[in-house]
């Protein structure tokens, strides 16, 4: 396209013979606008969006420009630019369709992916009330499934410590446990 696209804006569009034949001598300028609010509207109608129809317009006429050359000698150009336009227009609501479905699924796991339970929240409640010593001695072996000798070579003391900080943590822990289930009715 030239730079007389803006001054021709308000000319009236080309002629075209009849029979919907462009004649060869027509220049791609002509042809853009004579077809090009044609195109932009049937976009539009399908989209739902003046904007994307005018980009989508864009890109087809921007393709038949690149084959003027041999697009000129077709008995309906019109009709392989809108078909461009409409395959582009295709792919578009492809493309957001395969987002929309990738959101929706990432917003389907994020929702499967439940948050702590109350007992885990009492649980680590309960842990964080514990002496450090013990709090580790605990988590190294019920969850970390360490052994007393493990822990007690971890912590450079003796098993016999390591046991004492089990026995000391179990303890507080099912006080600090049953404190919070109290009133919790089992039905």
């Amino acid at each position: 396209m030239t730079a007389t696209m803006g001054a021709r804006a308000n000319e009236p569009p080309a002629a075209r013979p009849a029979g919907g034949v462009v004649a060869a001598t027509i220049t791609f300028d002509d042809f853009y606008y004579a077809h090009f609010s044609s195109v932009t509207a049937q976009l539009c109608a399908y989209t739902g969006d003046l904007g994307h129809a005018q980009d989508l317009a864009q890109e087809a006429f921007y393709r038949a420009l690149a084959r003027w050359d041999r697009l000129v000698r077709y008995d309906d150009p019109v009709a392989w630019v809108r078909q461009v336009a409409w395959n582009l227009a295709r792919s578009r609501w492809r493309r957001l369709r395969t987002a929309r479905n990738h959101l929706l699924r990432q917003r389907r796991t994020e929702a499967e992916v439940a948050g702590p339970t109350p007992d885990r929240v009492a649980i680590d409640a309960a842990l964080a009330q514990l002496p450090a010593n013990h709090r580790r001695a605990v988590i190294l072996h019920y969850l970390a499934d360490l052994s007393v000798s493990q822990i007690a070579a971890q912590e450079g003391v003796a098993e016999g410590t390591v046991k004492s900080w089990l026995h000391r943590g179990r303890t507080a822990l099912a006080g600090l446990l049953d404190e919070n289930t109290e009133g919790v009715c089992d039905v």
